[in-house]
C-alpha cells in the first residue's frame, strides 16, 4: 500500500530519467492529471495520454531529452509537503524556484496552479513540489 500517491509519481518521473527511458506509466487520480497537465505547460514533458482502461486508469507521460547532449529537461523533482508535515505558504510567501528558472506546484482553493499564477490570483496554499 503506498501512503503518498504523489511522491510516488515524482518518483516513477525521476527513476525514468534517471534510467532514460522515454515515457513512464503512473497510476492515475486527478491531482496527478493537474500535476501533469502543469508539467506539460511549462514546458517539462513532451507530451500525455490520460487511459482508462482499468479502474484507476494511467497517466503515460513522455519524457523530455535535450537534442544535443540527451540530458532530461527536468534536472531536479522533489516533493516539499509530505504527509507528515505539510507545507502551506501565504500568496505573498509563495517560494521561487532558482530565482524563476524552475516551479513550485502549489494546490490553492482555486484548483493546482504554480506559485506564479496563484501569487498573481493572490490565493496561497500547500506546496506540493518543486521542479527545476
Amino acid at each position: 500500500m503506498n501512503t503518498d500517491p504523489i511522491a510516488d509519481y515524482l518518483t516513477r518521473i525521476r527513476n525514468a530519467i534517471r534510467a532514460n527511458h522515454k515515457v513512464v506509466s503512473i497510476p492515475s487520480s486527478n491531482l496527478k492529471k493537474e500535476i501533469t497537465k502543469i508539467l506539460f505547460n511549462q514546458g517539462f514533458i513532451l507530451s500525455y495520454k490520460f487511459e482508462q482502461d482499468s479502474a484507476q486508469g494511467e497517466i503515460k507521460i513522455a519524457l523530455k531529452y535535450t537534442k544535443d547532449n540527451n540530458e532530461s529537461v527536468i534536472t531536479r523533482i522533489s516533493r516539499i509537503s509530505k504527509p507528515g508535515l505539510r507545507k502551506y505558504s501565504a500568496s505573498s510567501d509563495l517560494p521561487r524556484v532558482l530565482n524563476g528558472l524552475g516551479i513550485a506546484i502549489v494546490s490553492t482553493s482555486k484548483g493546482v496552479m504554480t506559485a506564479k499564477q496563484a501569487k498573481h490570483e493572490n490565493v496561497g496554499g500547500e506546496v506540493i513540489c518543486f521542479v527545476n
